[in-house]
């Protein structure tokens, strides 16, 4: 069983990590509901912090959600990589169909394609890029019907063993 299956955990190291290095995803209280080779599904709730003027979820928070879902299960396809592994989102375009006046839910459901890339960046040492699909919902209001849309390019590299040092 990987670290990754506990949720609980990998709430905490996520909090840590944003604590110690990315503040916005830290004060944006992300929390992971579901991780397997398959799905990711987050959730940001809509607070003080995260909501804007017109108390709906502020642009930087809904990115941060997409950033997360789609970013934690490429970390759990590599865990056995992670010293040699460089990854990135290379790009993003973000669809708003509706104002996010609750708790939005990330949920990206690319875990095979990512799987796919983390295998071909291992075998190739090269940078391999695929696209990622994220979909934001606000289950409380609007049950599963899209509040937004992002589609991400997720980049990875991972060095030879032998390479790293």
């Amino acid at each position: 069983m990987s670290w990754l299956s506990d949720t609980a955990k990998v709430n905490w190291l996520l909090w840590g990590f944003g604590l110690a290095k990315i503040p916005m995803l830290y004060m944006c209280r992300p929390k992971v509901l579901a991780l397997d080779d398959d799905h990711c599904e987050v959730k940001i709730p809509l607070n003080r912090r995260t909501k804007n003027h017109e108390n709906c979820m502020y642009i930087a928070a809904l990115t941060v959600g997409a950033d997360i879902a789609g970013g934690l299960i490429a970390i759990h396809h590599m865990k056995d990589d992670r010293k040699n592994a460089r990854f990135l989102f290379k790009s993003m375009t973000a669809v708003y169909l509706k104002r996010a006046e609750g708790d939005v839910h990330f949920r990206c459901l690319d875990g095979q394609a990512l799987a796919e890339l983390v295998r071909r960046a291992r075998a190739s040492g090269e940078r391999i890029t695929v696209p990622v699909t994220v979909v934001a919902t606000v289950p409380d209001k609007f049950g599963n019907e899209p509040v937004a849309r992002f589609e991400l390019e997720f980049s990875a590299k991972i060095r030879q063993a032998s390479a790293a040092k």
